[in-house]
């Protein structure tokens, strides 16, 4: 689609996961309701990761293997935008393609789901804790060193059935994933982001586009949410600075607050022998330096050895 035509189909790329697919649908229904003459088709997208649900991230490639297949679509014109996971992608993006929009956050939080219903505090010392990140691996070791804290994989449905089949005492998963697939359970504690500083993006979904689609980019420029977008560059500022990897556990989250914007940040090391936090008010105006300044502090106060064990891990 050339800059100066006029858009009557996008095709979206996405992931094939049910949740995926569920993102990418409320994106295109968002379209839809924008711009009703506007044909919006959904094209799933199987990727490296997908192929290999149980490898180690850091050992075979890490993020970039969810999203690479997806951006080599949208740079050859097979599709016009992608839905992700803000989360889930890399701070590096290829050259030529643009993070066009971010529709309002979700839930940013974390929540613990149960077998018997309890909370984080009532858990029973030595219970089973069951989650996917690093990052609230050692948060919850923090709080809670009694608890064997495990990682699982899969996805929310599989980790939700290991759960049900009694290996785990409680699972801890992202609260917009359950919102999002309709998941309702009565046994959930939302844990506050001032104890379980979310992850960089989390509960944010990126609509990202090609560069020189000015056509799209106006389409899809009608779902950018202005407090949205400076979270996401200040969150992504932090990221890119701190360099970390998925070996180093991270989190940043960044929300308006009496006028300026607010970014709490922690890096640890993979054991959580060593956590860093650190935060600043910022100017909405800049958002991206807002994540640089508080990274750089950071570093000066010894995240780049945390990030280089995480690295060695």
């Amino acid at each position: 689609m050339s800059s100066g035509s006029v858009a009557d189909r996008v095709r979206i790329g996405t992931r094939g996961s049910r949740l995926a697919l569920r993102q990418a649908e409320v994106v295109a229904d968002a379209l839809r309701r924008a711009w009703p003459e506007l044909v919006v088709e959904l094209t799933p997208i199987r990727t490296t990761g997908d192929r290999l649900p149980d490898a180690n991230l850091a050992l075979v490639g890490g993020k970039g293997l969810f999203v690479r297949e997806i951006d080599e679509a949208l740079l050859d014109g097979r599709i016009e935008l992608a839905v992700h996971s803000l989360k889930d992608l890399p701070a590096e993006r290829p050259a030529g393609l643009v993070l066009a929009a971010f529709p309002e956050r979700d839930d940013p939080r974390d929540v613990l789901v149960s077998r018997a219903g309890r909370g984080l505090e009532a858990l029973p010392r030595g219970a089973r804790v069951g989650t996917a990140s690093l990052r609230r691996r050692v948060q919850l070791q923090a709080l809670r060193p009694d608890l064997a804290v495990e990682l699982i994989r899969g996805n929310v449905d599989t980790r939700l059935r290991k759960l049900d089949e009694g290996l785990y005492d409680a699972v801890v998963l992202a609260a917009a994933g359950l919102d999002r697939l309709g998941v309702a359970r009565s046994t959930v504690e939302v844990l506050d982001a001032a104890r379980m500083l979310p992850a960089v993006g989390q509960g944010t979904l990126a609509v990202e586009a090609r560069a020189d689609d000015a056509a799209t980019r106006r389409l899809v420029g009608v779902l950018d949410h202005a407090d949205t977008r400076v979270a996401a560059e200040a969150e992504r500022g932090f990221l890119a600075a701190i360099g970390g990897s998925c070996t180093t556990p991270l989190a940043a989250y960044a929300r308006p607050e009496q006028g300026v914007f607010r970014l709490d940040a922690l890096v640890a090391t993979p054991d959580g022998a060593r956590i860093l936090r650190d935060g600043a008010d910022g100017d909405p105006r800049d958002a991206a330096a807002l994540g640089r300044r508080v990274a750089e502090r950071m570093l000066a106060a010894g995240a780049g050895e945390i990030v280089r064990a995480g690295q060695a891990a």
